[in-house]
Order: structure tokens, then sequence, then C-alpha cells
């Protein structure tokens, strides 16, 4: 946790402020938001909040900061610290970006970006007021709609040739280290298999496993597809929904920033909630069968046609990849709660739905 002192004791903070009217913010409250945030390279979140107004901060972190990095075998927590680039999020930003956005989709109002010490750096921005509503088919076939317009518009090849990085190469780091480490892993472990909540479940395992043997392919034809820039977590969580405007979608948290096969974004879009235990694992099929098509339409919208079986099988396989192997939450097995137990089998019951959409793609 940062002190308001070292968030807030900043020229460029306080020109921030007056910019937006605010002259006199003695009396406003810095509050640690309490969302569980995935990414290694996110520090800490706050709001500020005054009378009648508030931002939202976000406080961006190199990944030897990250707690989890001790928990990692040597070598992979080694190329983890050299491969991610922490401060990927800030090309939101960037004027390249912006002409990709279709109307219908933005980033939230940037006010300024601090540079802190040991690479840190606190970024504020509007504090979205959210619409209450869930998200309902409709919500997900907008976004994917968006999606497919805004990765269509990012296949340009001078788009694609602002990341540095071959193609395929996040999902293919993620699969060759996080994966191996936490989905192969296990499966090779007969003692955990054995686990009350596992027992019943070797169909699965040896469906899994049969599929691990399959990955280095599965990696190689993503990269023989057409490749675009995706947003990389396009979960509902980093899609945000105003209520003052609820046709549009405010981006937030980009990752996985290097060229992927399009199709990749619906992945995210899919599991996102169901991570969240937010949406039941059994909504998922009437969710993927809804949002594909409205992807297609979006790229038919950018002029991109004739990419239906391509796009099926980039969305099955990409998601696979990354939600498919390491979605069953192990680590409840050390404490075997009816809580948790709903938790768990809500994991395998998403398991088991990304395996059929991989088999029948």
């Amino acid at each position: 946790m940062f002190t308001p002192a070292e968030l807030l004791a900043t020229d460029d903070v306080s020109a921030a402020l007056k910019d937006l009217g605010i002259d006199d913010p003695e009396g406003a409250t810095l509050e640690p938001v309490g969302y569980p945030s995935g990414s290694p390279a996110t520090a800490a979140l706050y709001r500020l909040r005054g009378e009648g107004w508030s931002l939202f901060c976000k406080v961006l972190q190199h990944v030897r900061h990250w707690p989890g990095i001790a928990q990692m075998p040597p070598q992979i927590a080694s190329d983890f610290l050299e491969q991610l680039p922490w401060r990927v999020e800030l090309e939101l930003w960037e004027p390249w970006l912006t002409p990709t956005l279709p109307e219908g989709l933005r980033a939230p109002e940037l006010h300024v970006i601090v540079e802190m010490d040991d690479d840190r750096a606190a970024v504020w921005t509007e504090d979205v007021d959210e619409a209450p509503s869930g998200w309902t088919r409709d919500r997900y076939e907008r976004a994917a709609y968006l999606l497919g317009r805004w990765n269509a518009r990012t296949t340009a090849p001078e788009v694609l040739a602002r990341s540095t990085l071959p193609r395929g190469y996040a999902l293919r780091m993620y699969a060759e280290n996080a994966v191996a480490f936490r989905g192969l892993m296990p499966l090779a472990d007969d003692g955990l298999w054995a686990h009350p909540w596992l027992v019943d479940h070797a169909d699965l395992r040896a469906e899994l496993r049969e599929l691990g043997d399959d990955i280095p392919v599965m990696l190689d034809r993503l990269d023989l597809a057409t490749q675009c820039l995706p947003h990389g977590d396009a979960s509902p969580q980093n899609l945000l929904v105003p209520a003052a405007d609820p046709d549009t979608f405010v981006v937030i948290d980009l990752s996985f920033r290097s060229p992927h096969a399009l199709g990749f974004d619906l992945g995210q879009l899919l599991v996102g909630l169901t991570h969240a235990g937010e949406v039941p694992a059994s909504r998922m099929p009437a969710i993927a069968a809804g949002i594909v098509p409205a992807y297609l339409r979006g790229l038919e919208a950018e002029g991109l046609t004739g990419r239906d079986s391509e796009v099926r099988d980039a969305f099955a396989t990409s998601v696979m990849l990354r939600s498919g192997f390491d979605g069953l939450l192990l680590e409840l097995l050390d404490d075997p709660t009816e809580e948790h137990r709903q938790d768990f089998a809500e994991r395998v019951e998403m398991t088991r739905v990304l395996v059929e959409l991989y088999r029948s793609r």
C-alpha cells in the first residue's frame, strides 16, 4: 500500500486537479479499491474522492515487485522478469492507438501519469461510474461486435509494427511457462487426482493430458492465422459500462500485447466473469454461441470477410491454452470447505466447457 503523501504530494497531481477545477483537495479521501487484480504489473488501486468528484488511480509496477514471483521455479521467474512489459497499459493513450478504436469503445480520460521511484508509475484517470445492470446476452454480443471491429483495424501492418514482439509471443510464453507449471505438472500428479474432489474426473484428466501433448501444434497453428494487435484481456471486468452511456465500453487494462490470431480477444470475454465467480459455467456455451457470430459481424463491418472457420478455431484454441489447462482452483484442495467445493466444481465445469469448445471447433 502507498501513503497519500506518496501519491498526492506532486506538482503533476496538483496541476491535474486544478485543470479539473479542484483547487483545494484538502477534504478529499484516498480510498484503497479492493478489486483482486490478477496482473503482476498492478501494485495497487485507489479512488480519490471529494465532494461531488472522484478520480481513479492505478499504480503500475515492474513485476520484480510482485509477491508471486517467489513461487515460480527460478528459470520461469527469470524469464518472466525479463519479458513482461509492465508499462504496456499506457498504450491506451498513445496517439496511434486512439484511431483504431471504433465508435462504442474508448479509453478512460487520462489526467496524469506520475513516475514514481523504483520502476513504478501512478496513472490517474476518470473514475467511471458504472451502470448497475449486469452482462446480458445483448451486452456480450455488442462487446464482441466492437472487439471484432477493433481487432480488424489492428490487422493493418502499421499497427502490427507497433509491437516489437513476434506473432503469438505472449500466449506462447504463457503456455510454455505458466501452463507448463500450473497446468501440466499437476496433471501428472497421481496423488492430487486421488483427492475426493477430483477422483471422479479421470476422464477430464485424460482429455487434458492428451491435449497437453498438442500444445506446440496449437501454438504453431495460431501463428499461421490472420494476426491483429488485441486488447489482450478483454474480460467484462475490463470493458466498463458507463451509467451515463450504456452503449459504450470504457477499455482498461491492456495485456498480452503481441500480435495474436483474430478471435483471441473472445476468450477472456467468455471466461472473465466465470473466473470471478459471477457467471456460472453452465452459461458459457450460450455465451460462446452468441459472441462468435457477433465478432464476425464486426470483422465484416471493417471489410474482413470469410474468416468464420479461422476465427472459430483461433478462439477455441487460444482460450483452451489460456484458461483450459490451469483453470482448476487446486489451492482450494488444502481447505476443503463446502463453499470451496462449490467454487471448485464450477471451475471443473468451466474446464469441461472449454475442452468441448475446442473439440467441436
